[in-house]
């Protein structure tokens, strides 16, 4: 056999890859597995969006290769929808480039910015995916610690001690996934005058913040971002459409030209009709958010039944997709934990651990169940 590549051996495949299959595995042999593991909406997207995406079956660029910064009416639509909702201007020409997936925006920034040797930092818990990317383009990985009794905010004290002559990137993820946290101006002001002092370009993944928050908040708001920051987004949790990966990303010209040379070498467009579906869903007004955000608040009160059943306290005024949920203090640790309730209650909720070692001790359900089957967990729990 031919050898793998050598930087194979710095990661492991992905936690839900593996641990999807054991509880498909699972259903086959008959046990009802009820799965509030992951963050994959099981809502439909906006008629409107379906309308789109079968309508534009019918055009004759439908099937063409498309232009590999996404159609002009798709990056104007993400810039109107920025000024929108976020109050921040955007150049549609230079300074959106949408993409496949925000998943995809972070192995291609990490791509254009990182070399061998070049450290980026990332949150401890955070998702695990900037860490594994950062390892796979031969960077190497330096964790900050956030802590509920910091608010999950980072240390500055920590950040102002730390040696960044190798940092290159930081990634920041607020609403904070996995632990809800709302994002706060002054977290993003201080961030914005600690990496402009130290030139290192920060990175905002902000997928959540539609999703049972007051305010949707974005990064590149505040005074200053512009020059050091750059921000992913998704449509995959706001608005129903996961499957159909499509993210965005936003900032200074300069840097989304050098994330462009990368992805023109990586894909050649995005399908027209998914496009389409997409400018559809950055049209919805108001009332969409709050339709979803009415469905998810009452999952929310059910999911938190749950917890407390299961002796876990959260935090209420968390949001997200997610609750964040610390096990008592005499329990085993999470992964076991959850083990236990997967093989006896065959429910799978997602151990904290696998977000980093600030996640020890915590579990983290999913918002994307329909209500009753909430309820049957509970009563598989009860019992």
């Amino acid at each position: 056999m031919i050898t793998t590549a050598n930087r194979l051996a710095s990661v492991q495949e992905y936690y839900f890859s593996r641990k999807l299959r054991e509880v498909a595995q699972m259903v086959q042999k008959g046990h009802p597995v009820i799965n509030m593991g992951i963050g994959s909406p099981d809502l439909a997207p906006h008629p409107e969006v379906i309308k789109a995406l079968s309508n534009a079956m019918e055009h004759p660029r439908a099937h063409m290769y498309q232009s590999y910064q996404g159609l002009p009416e798709l990056r104007s639509a993400i810039a109107a929808f920025y000024y929108k909702h976020y109050q921040v201007t955007l150049d549609p020409n230079t300074e959106v480039l949408p993409l496949m997936g925000s998943k995809e925006g972070i192995m291609h920034i990490s791509m254009a910015f990182l070399n061998k040797g070049d450290q980026v930092l990332f949150p401890n818990p955070g998702y695990p995916t900037y860490a594994a990317v950062t390892k796979l383009v031969e960077a190497e990985p330096v964790l900050y610690n956030l802590t509920a009794a910091n608010h999950w905010q980072p240390d500055f004290e920590a950040l102002e001690a730390l040696d960044t002559s190798r940092v290159k990137i930081m990634w920041i993820n607020y609403p904070h996934m996995p632990t809800g946290t709302e994002a706060q101006a002054e977290t993003f002001d201080r961030l914005i005058a600690w990496a402009k002092a130290r030139n290192v370009l920060l990175v905002n993944d902000n997928p959540y913040s539609f999703v049972l928050t007051e305010q949707p908040q974005s990064i590149l708001s505040r005074s200053g971002a512009m020059d050091v920051a750059i921000e992913l987004n998704s449509l995959s949790k706001s608005f129903n459409m996961a499957g159909w990966r499509v993210g965005m990303l936003s900032g200074k010209a300069e840097s989304i030209q050098a994330v462009l040379k990368v992805k023109s070498n990586m894909d050649s467009g995005m399908f027209f009709g998914i496009q389409q579906g997409a400018i559809a869903a950055l049209k919805a007004d108001n009332v969409w958010f709050e339709s979803l955000n009415t469905i998810y608040s009452k999952r929310r009160k059910l999911v938190e039944q749950l917890a407390t059943k299961l002796e876990a306290v959260y935090d209420p005024k968390s949001v997200g997709l997610f609750v964040w949920a610390k096990l008592s203090s005499g329990a085993v640790d999470a992964e076991t934990f959850i083990d236990k309730i997967l093989q006896e209650q065959h429910i799978f909720i997602t151990p904290g651990t696998i977000f980093g070692s600030q996640g020890e001790g915590y579990i983290r359900f999913s918002l994307c169940v329909p209500e009753a089957t909430i309820e049957e967990a509970i009563k598989r729990i009860s019992s």
